[in-house]
């Protein structure tokens, strides 16, 4: 490994354990064996490094539940929605620190626009890919709308829960929760 990515390794570790408000240079190099220099020598600022760090948890967060979650093919909307989310919520349990991390991207966001930008692409794969799984379709076949209804409410889903979860774990509603709820308002369409 050279020393940008012992740097980005660090820097992510750092992350998970301090916060990125808690975080220094010194505790970076600190967790690896490079000297303070390299940090602006490889990515010109410490906020640089921990923003690259922040985008590459969040993308680990991602790459986590894209390995864990599974659904079941040909299964009704609703359903694969909620064995997805139930994948999610599962795995968030081990992954809680990754989660912490990645909630920290959001922050950042707004005072980073390489940052934003990065987290907007990544959303939208992630509406597209979240509808297909959805809709059981491929990808390549979701219309603008079904991302923009369909991988836009999974996403506000998940977002949702995992902030409720990581502030009050015992109150945050279930993947059963939540597909009971949207089968109830359904009914109820006006």
């Amino acid at each position: 490994m050279g020393q940008r990515e012992e740097l980005l390794a660090g820097a992510k570790r750092c992350l998970v354990e301090k916060g990125y408000a808690h975080t220094t240079a010194r505790d970076i190099v600190a967790a690896t064996n490079a000297h303070l220099g390299s940090i602006g020598y490889h990515f010109g600022s410490k906020d640089a490094l921990l923003n690259a760090a922040v985008l590459e948890i969040f993308d680990d967060w991602g790459d986590a539940i894209a390995a864990a979650v599974t659904t079941e093919p040909g299964g009704a909307p609703l359903e694969r929605l909620r064995q997805f989310l139930q994948g999610v919520f599962e795995l968030a349990h081990e992954q809680r620190a990754v989660l912490v991390a990645s909630v920290q991207a959001y922050a950042q966001a707004e005072f980073a626009p390489e940052v934003r930008d990065q987290l907007a692409a990544g959303y939208a794969a992630s509406r597209r890919d979240l509808a297909a799984l959805t809709l059981d379709i491929a990808p390549t076949e979701v219309s603008a709308e079904q991302a923009r209804r369909y991988g836009s409410l999974a996403l506000a889903l998940i977002n949702g829960v995992m902030l409720q979860w990581l502030l009050d774990p015992g109150a945050a509603p279930t993947a059963d929760d939540l597909v009971r709820a949207l089968e109830g308002l359904a009914g109820r369409e006006r």
